[in-house]
């Protein structure tokens, strides 16, 4: 039961991420109206960088379909940490209204990863 648990919620999650990462190539979703104007200026900075929002798109794409699949949910988890950490910072230090979401996404990350633990520990053993 738990497994099938984590799959929904890690199907679900990797679909949002390449939704946002297509979005970021063929903008079809609109801005929200009350978007905070720190964060309007940071995404006309992303903007002035041409090869950054390509790349963060690339990631959420690749990083949300390894996500959906057990065999590769691990090495999806880890490339979708530190996107998740800019999203972390990025809603507590300009937007709280987005941390709800972005906590529960957080939790499901890091629930897929203690998931794989074993696949992570060749990494870090000497």
């Amino acid at each position: 039961m738990k497994t099938k648990i984590l799959f929904v919620l890690c199907l679900l999650t990797g679909i949002m991420f390449i939704n946002a990462g297509l979005d970021k190539f063929f903008h079809y979703m609109p801005l929200p109206a009350d978007m905070p104007e720190k964060m309007v200026k940071a995404g006309m900075a992303f903007l002035e960088i041409g090869w950054l929002l390509p790349l963060i798109a690339t990631f959420e794409i690749v990083g949300g379909v390894l996500l959906i699949f057990k065999r590769t949910r691990a090495l999806g988890a880890i490339v979708l940490f530190p996107i998740l950490c800019g999203i972390l910072l990025s809603n507590i230090t300009t937007a709280p209204s987005g941390l709800p979401i972005a906590l529960v996404i957080t939790a499901i990350i890091l629930w897929a990863m203690f998931d794989n633990k074993d696949k992570y520990l060749p990494l870090i053993r000497t």
